[in-house]
């Protein structure tokens, strides 16, 4: 079966410095895939190039069968590929109904978009309850709730979130994780990078483990949290 992304050989460079050193993995669809590691491992770098913020200096992305190298970020969304970035970007002075309708920027259905936007507010009730507050406001869950409901929005074929628990209190974390559960379960697919490494892989189907711009390790989600090396680099277990 064709994988849905394919990324091959990707190497991506800062001036002189390569982040990404040659990687290749692949997402089927209806999958959580994980990509965990240390601060610095490519993992960031490595979904700003895919959503086209950042250019490949190598490698192929194939994306539901067409080739992304070069392929403008706003091009890249319209495919059907959505990115909800590490550090949120809400638009803090847009009302939380302002941003999610910033989501479906190249949508005209307005049926639908209408129907959307209430979908997010069923996935994140908060965020229906405050629908004409201002999105700086929230707190810092609030916020990634809404980053993922904008994202939602272009209604995608494959959704790539960038640290959502990061910054938040446990109960927010939970409730994220929750939620990725939630969207798996309806069949989204999802590219993940978390630094949770066991929240990440107890829901994924497959992980990826990336060092300095490498791929160190990969497999099932399940196989990597019992991995030595993995428990013990990023479970923080002996």
């Amino acid at each position: 079966m064709t994988a849905l992304l394919e990324v091959e050989d990707l190497r991506v460079a800062y001036g002189k410095i390569e982040a990404v050193k040659g990687i290749s993995f692949s997402v089927e669809a209806g999958q959580v895939v994980a990509l965990i590691g240390t601060n610095g491992a490519g993992k960031t770098t490595t979904l700003r190039t895919l959503s086209g913020l950042l250019k490949p200096t190598a490698g192929k992305i194939v994306f539901d069968g067409q080739v992304l190298n070069g392929v403008p970020a706003h091009k890249v969304v319209a495919l059907g590929l959505a990115h909800s970035p590490e550090g949120r970007h809400i638009f803090p002075r847009l009302t939380i109904e302002e941003n999610l309708q910033l989501g479906a920027f190249l949508r005209s259905d307005k049926d639908g978009i209408a129907q959307d936007i209430q979908k997010s507010y069923d996935l994140f009730p908060i965020l229906g309850e405050r629908r004409k507050q201002a999105a700086g406001t929230l707190s810092g869950g609030e916020q990634q709730m809404l980053a993922m409901g904008r994202a939602l929005m272009s209604r995608p074929k494959l959704l790539m979130l960038d640290e959502p628990s990061m910054g938040l209190s446990p109960i927010m974390m939970q409730k994220i994780m929750e939620t990725i559960a939630t969207l798996k379960s309806e069949g989204m697919t999802i590219l993940l990078i978390e630094q949770n490494a066991q929240a990440a892989l107890s829901l994924a189907d497959q992980g990826y483990v990336l060092e300095v711009g490498t791929i160190k390790l990969s497999g099932t989600g399940r196989d990597l949290l019992v991995d030595d090396d993995v428990r013990k680099t990023y479970l923080g277990e002996e």
